[in-house]
């Protein structure tokens, strides 16, 4: 299975994905980039000793663009400490990572975007566990849930890294000027609103893909995760995940029949496309990009941290601006569904174990955000991220009792989340029923 934030840029970004699709794709640098010939205050890496000399390697899956950041991230870290930090990317990380534990050959750190794997790696024996120091970064900075991600049997072995934010409705801004409508403030809200652009304009409101290739139905994964999460609640979420409760539990089915009440309604969906059976067919870049045209689309459900062509302005007056798809209620907590890292180390050093603390700290967080990248830590100033989407993004990750919850796909076993589960959603677009499709998924699911 493919994790969330891969899927989640590949969704977003059109050159990253391009680079994430080509399969094998592996990078190799010795990271000390954008601040090698800048000023840089060291100051904020007083904590961690002097590193001179010490070469730490880091493995992940992210090559491209999200490379560049992340070297850039802690170049400064790199010229005071002088640590020299030897990065590789590799869009084949799962399948290699295992083959390099078992060859001998594991980094000192790694970058895992699945829980499950890192849970997998913590029984194998083959992961250090967190030191205090870096458990007490984790705790100050990062909610119960990300850090119970990342536990195994009580003990901690990874600290949370980036974030992303998939529970975002994006918009055409002109569209909503034109007709004098608002973000709205509730479920039930937004369900008025699609109908009243309906009723004022004869259009289908709404743009939406579940095409991707080999993955084809994952987006739909996510509406229901959304849908799983505002109408049945966290502890239901998480029961559900843990196969505590049937896939086809009723209350499961009553958050899929909320979903339809968009997605399978013929008068709302899919603008440009065709009828609610194209959402099978119709890339879910296609059905994002259409939202920017000013004419096309009113809506389309997607991440966050989406990114769009340097010629579309993503501002609230600008082509597309997003709002927090909303719950059942105005003044409940945000809920939102996202994925993430986590480091975990295979070396126990010094070095690494300076570097661990560095990456779990808020220093780090924040050094990541200016560089463009999503953190929920709460040491983050949203101030310093580059956009004010991605301002907006960390801004509902800090909002009052957010609620956070891992994908679920990505945490349930990779033949149903990553296989019967993206099925059902694209067999229940093209014409199946909610209880069939729940109920073949729920069949799937061997403990």
């Amino acid at each position: 299975m493919r994790s969330v934030n891969r899927r989640l840029r590949r969704a977003a970004a059109l050159a990253t994905a391009l680079v994430l699709a080509t399969a094998g794709v592996t990078a190799c640098s010795s990271g000390d980039r954008q601040a090698a010939d800048a000023d840089v205050d060291c100051t904020k890496y007083e904590q961690w000793a002097d590193l001179s000399g010490e070469t730490i390697s880091i493995y992940s899956p992210y090559v491209g663009a999200d490379q560049e950041r992340l070297e850039n991230s802690w170049a400064g870290f790199s010229q005071c400490t002088g640590a020299e930090i030897v990065y590789e990317g590799s869009t084949d990380f799962e399948s290699q990572i295992q083959v390099r534990i078992q060859g001998g050959n594991a980094p000192d750190i790694a970058f895992i975007p699945q829980p499950a794997l890192v849970s997998g790696l913590a029984q194998q024996g083959v992961l250090i566990p967190a030191s205090d120091t870096v458990a007490a970064s984790v705790e100050a900075g990062w909610s119960e849930s990300f850090a119970d991600y990342a536990t195994v049997d009580g003990t901690l072995y990874g600290s949370p890294l980036t974030t992303g934010v998939k529970s975002y409705v994006w918009y055409s801004v002109p569209l909503f000027e034109a007709g004098g409508y608002q973000a709205p403030a509730t479920w039930e809200d937004l369900l008025d609103l699609t109908a009243q652009i309906h009723a004022d304009t004869g259009q289908r409101v709404w743009c939406d893909g579940f095409e991707s290739g080999a993955a084809t139905g994952w987006p739909g994964t996510d509406w229901l995760e959304d849908l799983v999460l505002r109408t049945a609640g966290e502890d239901v979420y998480d029961q559900w995940i843990a196969h505590e409760i049937p896939f086809d539990d009723p209350q499961i089915a009553t958050a899929l029949d909320e979903v339809g009440k968009i997605l399978k309604n013929t008068d709302y969906v899919n603008a440009g496309f065709g009828d609610t059976t194209s959402i099978a067919s119709t890339n879910q870049i296609d059905a994002l990009t259409a939202v920017t045209d000013g004419e096309s689309c009113y809506m389309s459900h997607r991440t966050a941290s989406a990114t769009f062509d340097e010629d579309i302005t993503v501002a609230p007056d600008g082509d597309v601006w997003g709002f927090y798809l909303p719950g059942t209620s105005a003044d409940a907590p945000k809920q939102l569904v996202g994925g993430g890292e986590f480091t975990v180390a295979f070396t126990e050093t010094d070095a690494v174990e300076s570097l661990r603390q560095y990456l779990a700290s808020d220093t780090w967080a924040n050094d990541i955000v200016t560089q463009g990248m999503v953190s929920a830590n709460i040491g983050v100033d949203p101030a310093n991220a580059p956009t004010p989407q991605l301002e907006n993004a960390i801004e509902l990750l800090q909002s009052d009792g957010a609620v956070f919850r891992f994908d679920a796909s990505d945490l349930m076993p990779t033949a149903v989340g990553g296989g019967t589960f993206w099925k059902g959603m694209t067999d229940w677009v093209l014409g199946s029923t909610t209880a069939q499709v729940l109920s073949d998924i729920e069949s799937s699911w061997n403990d």
